[in-house]
Formats: structure tokens, sequence, C-alpha cells
């Protein structure tokens, strides 16, 4: 039987990719266990005792509720999600914040990483009189899961940060506003939007409130939308180790995320944008999703109106890896004494983003060799698409996620210790 032939769209998105790579690592051995291996890979949050006795009580105060969970699990959201979780995000987010936002500011869908499936392919590819757009990337690297969401091709332009050394075996990736000026500028460039995620997945990079008006400012001057990426930020899951506000105007399109906050699973995003914007959304949710998962609104609602989800992201989540990083890092520094490394400043997030100097061998090679010792990591060359020209730079990193146990966190770096001795000698 001939092999069946795809369409051009289809050879796209059924290819093997840097997030698929990194998603069947994450499924581990098909049943969810990750058995022999140190998962220092993928994005899973760590389980914390506290965040988890959140969501067991809530599921159990559902389920006490028969009528309501028989409505819940039992009929459809609308296209732009629940309408009582969508006015509870709204209130929470104009009280704490001062943000002149409605319910009509506010779309839910199947996880943040469908929401920016649907703003990148809205914002980039052909438009009306055939001019092709691009989305442009202010701070590479940036989040694998963008890579390949495209529909056209090319439809990146990443910008090179410069690198600031901070410290003795600590770096910074800062924006090149000037660059960023020329790309929005130039007749070639054809931006239909800025993305960038805050703090920044790879490196827990943080923009300061800044940094994200300046963007907002350039992207407004153009007439294109700023995306935000918040997955990891303020205030739910609140995964930022520095002083940091949430920032918001109708330039930006702010998209959140329940996921980090121990619920991947769920997968709930949330999206918050000018209401045409909103509209357009939900309007692309009801023909590729038809309607938006009622579970995790269901849950989060009360928390919400509560307060209690912003208070237990301050309380326990943010604490949690805080520490956590902290931790990693000395473990690193202790593992890798007398290496030519060096760690992206932790900001935030729950990675930590290594670059090693001059490595004999490129970051793909790294990956497949600790991963025949039980180890993985995400190989730094992925997150550095749509890049103009080669930057060695981007063969000589990886992301490392610090959310595993402890004890699987410390044999994991032992093990890329004693490969890079071996690379290095």
């Amino acid at each position: 039987m001939n092999d069946m032939e795809l369409s051009n769209f289809g050879r796209r998105f059924a290819g093997m990719t840097g997030i698929a790579e990194l998603m069947a690592d994450l499924g581990g051995n098909g049943d969810g266990s990750m058995e022999p291996y140190c998962m220092l890979g993928g994005g899973n949050p760590a389980i914390i005792p506290e965040v988890s006795a959140l969501w067991e009580r809530r599921f159990g105060e559902m389920l006490a509720d028969r009528e309501t969970f028989a409505r819940t699990i039992g009929a459809y959201d609308s296209q732009a999600g629940r309408d009582s979780f969508r006015e509870a995000i709204a209130s929470a987010l104009s009280s704490r914040y001062g943000w002149k936002i409605t319910a009509k500011n506010v779309v839910i869908v199947n996880g943040s990483q469908i929401a920016s499936f649907y703003l990148v392919n809205m914002f980039s590819g052909a438009f009306s009189g055939g001019e092709k757009r691009r989305i442009l990337l202010p701070v590479i690297p940036e989040y694998i899961g963008y890579a390949d969401q495209g529909a056209a091709p090319d439809s990146f332009l990443g910008r090179r940060p410069t690198i600031e050394m901070t410290g003795p075996r600590r770096f910074k990736y800062r924006v090149d506003f000037d660059a960023i000026e020329g790309s929005l500028a130039s007749p070639d460039s054809r931006i239909g939007a800025i993305l960038v995620s805050r703090p920044t997945n790879p490196t827990g990079n943080v923009l300061s409130e800044d940094e994200v008006l300046r963007l907002s400012a350039l992207a407004a001057s153009r007439g294109v939308p700023l995306i935000l990426d918040n997955a990891y930020g303020l205030p739910f899951p609140g995964i930022i180790f520095r002083d940091a506000e949430p920032v918001w105007n109708e330039h930006i399109i702010l998209s959140m995320s329940l996921s980090k906050i121990g619920l991947p699973a769920i997968r709930t995003g949330i999206v918050v944008a000018r209401e045409d914007v909103v509209e357009a959304i939900a309007a692309t949710n009801a023909i590729v999703a038809l309607a938006t998962g009622s579970i995790g609104p269901a849950i989060a609602e009360p928390l919400v109106r509560s307060g209690e989800l912003f208070e237990v992201s301050r309380k326990f989540v943010r604490p949690f890896y805080e520490a956590r990083s902290k931790r990693t890092i000395e473990v690193l520094e202790r593992e890798l004494e007398g290496l030519p490394w060096a760690v992206h400043e932790s900001e935030g997030a729950i990675f930590l983003w290594l670059w090693f100097k001059d490595l004999p061998i490129g970051s793909k090679e790294l990956y497949r060799r600790l991963k025949a010792r039980n180890v993985v990591v995400v190989p730094g060359d992925y997150f550095f698409f749509g890049l103009e020209g080669d930057w060695p730079h981007s063969r000589e990193c990886i992301r490392l996620n610090y959310s595993a146990p402890e004890e699987i966190v410390d044999a994991g770096i032992r093990v890329l210790g004693e490969e890079l001795r071996k690379l290095y000698r």
C-alpha cells in the first residue's frame, strides 16, 4: 500500500518538530511513568502539597453538589468560554490592577498553547492584497512551542538579544531595541505582531514593565499588537522572583493559563484583549474546538472570586520555585565546577537555561548522549528559530526543568557534569 499523501498543511504539522520531540519525551513510557529517566526536560509543574490540597478540595466540593457537577460535565460552554468565569477574571483583574476590562475582554480556550496557535496565524501569513507578514520575536531564544505553529512557512522573525555577563557564571539576555525598531521600520520585514513570553520560556528572563510598555508602544505605532505570553507570570501562577507588575493595555493581547499553578491536564487558557480580538478568537474556537472545556473554569472560578488563587500563588507557588531554583544552581555549581558554563539569571518560570561556552558538540548531540544515560533535557537549538544567519551560541545551550523531586534533579545534573567533563577533556 502506498504511503498516504498529505497536504502541505498536513506535512507541516505531522512531521517531527522540537515541541513534538519534547512532548514525546514528556510522555515517558506512554503511561505517565518516567522510570528510569531523570526527567529534566518538558514543562510539567511540580506537585506542591498545599496546591494539590487546594485542587483536591475543589474537586470534592464539585462532586458534593451533584446538580452543579452534572451540569458542568454534561453541557457545552460557549465558544468564548464560561461567561461567569470570564466575568470573574475581568472583575478580579480590573479591581486589582485598575484595568478597564469587562467579560467582553476575556476569552477562554483549551490551553494557552492553542491560544498562541490562533494568534500566530491571525497575525502572520498572507493578508489581503497578497502581503505576507511575520511575527516578530524581540528576544531569541523563545518558547519552543511557537516555532512550528505558523501555517505559513517563515512565520517568524527573531532578533538576537545582547548578552550581559552579570557575574561569575551568570548572564542575562537584553532586548536590542535598536534591532527591534529597525525591523519594524523595514518595509521588507512586514510585521503582523510582536510576541514575547514573560517570564521567558526557556530562560527565565523577565522583561521589566518599562520594556513591555516600550514594546507595546512600538507595536501600537505600527498598528499591530503585542502578544504577551503570561503562562508563568503574574498574577497567577506568579512564578516571578523579582519585583514586577502585570501589564495590559488595549494594544496588548495577554495570554494566561491554569497549567503551571498545578492543572496542566485540565487545559485551560485565558486571553485578555480588546473586544474585537476576543470575538475573533471565540469565532475561531468554534471552528477548531467547538467549545471550551468546562472543568478548569468550574474549578477555578470561586478561587478567583475569593482571591484564594492569587494568595496561593503568592504564598506557596512562588516561594517553592524560587527556593528550588536557588538550590538547583547550588548543585550545578558543585557538579560543574571547573567547566566553562554559565546560567541565565533565574528571574522566573520553572527552568534554568545553561550556556556551555565553545561546547565541542552541538546541544542536540549532548541531548542524545544524556538520554542514552536516562537523563532528559531539552537541546537549545530548538529555541533559536526565525533568526537570519548562523549564531553558534544557539548550539551551546540547554534548558533544564528543576520541578522534579530533588534526588532526580541531583542525579541528572551529576550525569550532565560527567558528560561535559568527557567532552571538554
